[in-house]
């Protein structure tokens, strides 16, 4: 029996569940569709996770190739291109991991139609995640809408399956074998899809993944302490690695096993963020344009375009806050403390509505992820599930003091304050600091803005 394995944001040939029951069938072929519907709505064709992508199925080329193998490649609408390649390749079975995501879930409704009127048999697993919305559930058997107790509930079944983490195999011996055929190797895959060859800082494929995973094994147990200060090599870096699926996040979940340091704990916490944001977006799909909490809809921001533009470009006159939007312009990578500053600063600061940074987020983050992108806005914007508190408000001025205290991270994205130190640097005046841009607002007065913004939902309420 013969079946198609389709991956989309698991490019890896291992610990792959699709392709472990796929090659349990027997022959295997593996495709990727370059989803045109996705790729549409990328208006900077130098995006560079494109390039992360196709350098992830280069990589996996050069390991099917081994076994005598190759990966095909489609561009078009997966709806189309699935079951038009499962007919010509004559196939009894269509495989892949399941994705949580509105759009994804529509797509591959389609998928699963169109093959079920062919006679062909659809099946999807689960493999992003390690427990799904049904599996992690309260005592009532609903739905999670506060971390801390679903953390507990984590843990706890993963405490009952005796913190087994399955490793699932990958005989690549039972792939579909290809003689004298061109592969994507031979092909301008750029030219094809309309991008550019625009190479990320970190390199896409499961070997990078891998190996990065092995360098963090020798810096995890002081990640707790470390990975709030940005000019620290304090975080894995292993998160877009994770959203494309070069690394499982049973490979993740497994290294923090093989620890027993409170970095270790915190480092898995921030895995179990992951799957409950995913949790969030699956079950309540609402949160993809609007607020968790609905009423948080009513919020009238007050923030001007002038000062969006000023966030964007880093020219706010606020140091740490300009100091990571040129990181991530630069570079496409933004450390998870600044995420959360910059994010708040925009909602309760410069009060510009948080779906204008998520969606700014979602086309700048090399390691964007809807679910978690939005989760994190809207825990900062106050407006989601367990978020903090509307009267919470990060100070931009104390974040910077606090964890970037020398102003080496400030140092190396704003050149203009390199002469500067102390307090000085974190809240530079004209004088000290003529080719820096003064601060667009006061943080003391957009603080007592915010707070009669915010109350009259609570009024209402």
């Amino acid at each position: 029996m013969s079946s198609l394995c389709w991956i989309r944001r698991d490019l890896r040939p291992h610990d792959h569940v699709a392709l472990s029951h796929a090659l349990e069938t027997g022959e295997t072929t593996l495709v990727f569709v370059f989803d045109t519907h996705i790729l549409n709505k990328l208006s900077d064709k130098h995006d560079r996770r494109v390039t992360f992508i196709y350098q992830s199925l280069q990589e996996m080329e050069k390991i099917l190739q081994k076994h005598g193998s190759s990966l095909l490649i489609r561009y078009g609408r997966p709806e189309e291109e699935i079951p038009k390649l499962a007919s010509e390749l004559k196939v009894k079975n269509v495989f892949c991991n399941r994705d949580y995501e509105p759009y994804a879930k529509a797509r591959d409704l389609k998928v699963a139609k169109k093959l079920s009127h062919m006679g062909i048999n659809f099946e999807q697993f689960k493999d992003s995640v390690m427990f799904e919305k049904q599996e992690v559930l309260t005592n009532s058997f609903g739905i999670y809408k506060v971390f801390t107790p679903y953390k507990n509930k984590w843990l706890e079944t993963f405490e009952k399956t005796g913190r087994i983490v399955s490793n699932y195999d990958c005989p690549l011996e039972n792939l579909r074998q290809f003689q004298n055929k061109k592969n994507i190797l031979d092909f301008d895959w750029y030219k094809i899809i309309g991008f550019f060859n625009s190479p990320p800082l970190l390199t896409g494929g499961s070997p990078a993944g891998l190996c990065r995973l092995k360098n963090f094994n020798l810096t995890i147990d002081k990640y707790a302490e470390n990975r709030n200060f940005p000019s620290l090599s304090g975080t894995s870096l292993l998160s877009v690695y994770l959203r494309f699926g070069n690394i499982s996040v049973r490979n993740m979940v497994q290294l923090a096993l093989d620890h027993s340091s409170e970095g270790s704990r915190t480092w898995l916490t921030e895995i179990i963020w992951r799957d409950f944001y995913q949790m969030i977006l699956d079950s309540y799909p609402h949160v993809e344009k609007g607020a968790f909490k609905r009423e948080y809809d009513q919020i009238k921001f007050l923030g001007s375009e002038k000062e969006f533009n000023a966030w964007k470009s880093g020219q706010t006159g606020f140091p740490l806050i300009d100091a990571a939007m040129r990181c991530l312009n630069e570079t496409g990578m933004m450390h998870n403390r600044l995420r959360m500053v910059v994010a708040s600063f925009l909602c309760k600061t410069l009060l510009i509505d948080w779906r204008k940074g998520e969606k700014y987020f979602a086309q700048k983050l090399l390691d964007f992820d809807l679910a978690s992108n939005n989760g994190g806005w809207q825990w900062s914007a106050s407006s989601g599930c367990d978020s903090q508190p509307y009267f919470r408000i990060f100070n931009p001025y104390a974040q910077s003091e606090k964890f970037d205290p020398e102003g080496l991270f400030i140092h190396q994205w704003v050149p203009e304050l390199k002469h500067l130190k102390g307090k000085g640097l974190h809240r530079p005046d004209a004088l000290l600091a003529p080719d820096y841009p003064r601060p667009i607002v006061s943080y003391e007065l957009s603080r007592s803005r915010c707070l009669r913004m915010y109350d009259v939902i609570k009024i209402s309420k």
